[in-house]
């Protein structure tokens, strides 16, 4: 066999591993469209407003549009966000890890400004780039970002990748009773579950239950294997992770290279029930700065 026919074969191996219909966990627990709305935890703050109607959000549910430009009101310095005309009472942080993906971050900044205004959330983007030069450590940014918005008082943490877009108006950006898994119906996957322990691309959890298992582990350079630790460490606290119906859940992948992979995961993720306690969100170094930028608050960590 031809050195040709030998790549062909293996990209006819991994295609089928990725999608063969078997792989995919077709059949999970959810929370069905009218059970959404009673399932949202609400901040409730004394106003003259009337409060913001989420349950019209989620049951006027739509497809969204990714391939055009969005308008949206200019939010406060710093990416912040609350609607005029009614009383928030989701206030919920969004916090993207980041590095060296500038066109990627500035399709994420207009879609997701159009997005969550349409929700009527009082939120703040935040974007965690790491400026060093190590292996990009994603677990390590998120920790970072959700110290400095639980720090400025955000109940709600949207830990959420630069790459993916959600493609329902009705999923809603906060947060309910357990961690939430938001995109668990991927267009890369055709919209399948990979499988049922994943924790990862996009997710919802409060403020305190992220303290509670002390965020995610700080040692993951590279790609890989911080999902399924989180997932581990929210086993180990019991918390079990709950999931909206598909009907909610459909995020796009926008384009990107894969990073190097994480050559010491395997031996991270089997120490996580044991180390968590001494290794997150409790034992981050203070090399970090913030800055606040017209559409996001930068945190530049390292």
């Amino acid at each position: 066999m031809s050195a040709r026919n030998i790549w062909v074969f293996c990209g006819i191996i991994v295609t089928i591993a990725i999608y063969w219909p078997t792989r995919h966990a077709r059949h999970y627990d959810y929370i069905d469209l009218k059970d959404v709305y009673k399932e949202l935890q609400f901040t409730q703050k004394i106003s003259h407003l009337r409060n913001c109607n989420y349950k019209e959000v989620i049951l006027n549910n739509t497809d969204v549009e990714i391939g055009e430009a969005k308008s949206y009101f200019t939010p406060e310095h710093g990416g912040v966000y609350k609607p005029k005309h009614c009383n928030p009472l989701i206030k919920v942080a969004v916090i993207v890890p980041y590095r060296n993906r500038t066109l990627q971050l500035e399709t994420f900044l207009n879609y997701m400004h159009n997005f969550l205004q349409k929700q009527y959330l009082f939120y703040r983007i935040f974007i965690v780039d790491q400026v060093d030069n190590l292996a990009f450590n994603r677990a390590k940014m998120l920790n970072f970002g959700a110290k400095v918005a639980i720090d400025m008082d955000f109940p709600c943490l949207i830990l959420h990748d630069v790459d993916l877009l959600p493609l329902n108006s009705g999923n809603i950006y906060g947060c309910v009773s357990k961690p939430r898994h938001m995109s668990s119906s991927v267009d890369t996957f055709r919209f399948n579950l990979p499988y049922l322990t994943l924790f990862g691309g996009v997710v919802a959890i409060s403020s305190q239950h992220f303290q509670k298992i002390n965020g995610l582990s700080n040692h993951f350079y590279g790609w890989g294997g911080e999902d399924d630790d989180f997932y581990k460490r929210l086993n180990v606290n019991d918390l079990s992770p709950c999931r909206f119906t598909p009907v909610l859940s459909r995020y796009t992948m926008l384009f990107h290279k894969k990073e190097k992979a994480s050559p010491n995961r395997y031996d991270i993720m089997e120490k996580s029930a044991v180390l968590h306690k001494s290794d997150g969100l409790s034992t981050l170094p203070s090399n970090y700065s913030i800055k606040m930028e017209k559409l996001y608050t930068l945190i530049l960590a390292s």
